[in-house]
């Protein structure tokens, strides 16, 4: 299962769903898109776009195509099967 969370280290509900995916052994990978620069910055809003037209953080993208909006705990632990 490939996890990625798209985020903004200024973001207290970004903060708070890599703290449950880390209590929860949760491997993923965290991209705090405010933090990249150039071309890497422009290519994870571009995902991030993909997957949620509003472009709000966090947005959490599991396999490729499920799709978390927002800290929604109950949705995330669905998502995951954790």
């Amino acid at each position: 299962m490939e996890v990625v969370l798209y985020a903004l280290s200024t973001c207290g509900w970004c903060r708070r769903t890599k703290k449950m995916l880390d209590e929860a052994g949760v491997e993923y990978r965290a991209l705090d898109v405010d933090l990249l620069e150039g071309e890497e910055k422009e290519q994870a809003r571009a995902q991030v776009a993909c997957h949620n037209p509003r472009r709000s953080y966090p947005t959490l993208v599991v396999d490729g195509e499920k799709v978390v909006i927002g800290y929604n705990e109950q949705r995330l632990r669905e998502v995951l099967g954790i």
